[in-house]
């Protein structure tokens, strides 16, 4: 058994002491907005917070986590008010999305050391891998949280999700299954037959 703190909160995994603490936190913690990119300490995708240090959590076992206060981006900011959080919204940076819980991560630990980082400073600290190549919008996200850590800017909270998980499904028409009786119902495939029956002469072609 692996004692440590997670986002607050005092955790015990019963798993191999070996396993990588990403996925005792993904798999056991059910914290899954730390990522899986790669496995093998390159990407960043998987970056959290250990005793305020960003560290790539698929390169650290459990047993060297042990007794460690973790921070995932679950917890970065209950109210959503961090800002890094807030400099990523106004400045549109997410395209795909995925590596974006490493990198705030990687970017709020460098703020919280260095609150007026180099470009220098930025490079060598942020390594994180963006497939989608978002890196200038980074930057520009970077100097802005950077100014609103030092109090020269105010930036609102980043809004909250518009609709509750549970009901997305029912929301979303494309996963609603159409009236079989209306054919003009989102999602209703029609076909040569349909035209058919509907049109006196023959259809074109």
């Amino acid at each position: 058994m692996t004692r440590m703190t997670v986002n607050g909160q005092p955790v015990h995994y019963r798993m191999d002491p070996r396993t990588p603490l990403l996925w005792a936190l993904r798999d056991a913690s059910n914290l899954t907005g730390t990522k899986y990119g790669c496995g093998i300490g390159e990407c960043g995708a998987c970056t959290v917070h250990i005793d305020g240090e960003a560290v790539r959590s698929c390169q650290i076992s459990l047993a060297n986590a042990e007794g460690a206060f973790v921070t995932t981006i679950e917890a970065l900011s209950r109210s959503r008010d961090h800002p890094v959080q807030q400099a990523w919204i106004e400045k549109m940076v997410p395209q795909c999305g995925y590596c974006q819980s490493g990198v705030i991560m990687a970017i709020a630990a460098l703020i919280e050391r260095n609150a007026s980082p180099s470009d220098e400073e930025i490079d060598e600290a942020i390594t994180n891998i963006c497939r989608c190549g978002t890196y200038p919008r980074w930057r520009e996200a970077i100097r802005l949280a950077a100014r609103v850590a030092r109090g020269e800017e105010r930036l609102a909270a980043a809004p909250p999700p518009g609709i509750e998980r549970d009901d997305a499904a029912r929301n979303v028409g494309a996963l609603t299954p159409p009236d079989q009786d209306d054919d003009d119902a989102p999602g209703r495939i029609r076909n040569d037959e349909d035209d058919d029956e509907s049109d006196s002469g023959s259809p074109n072609r």
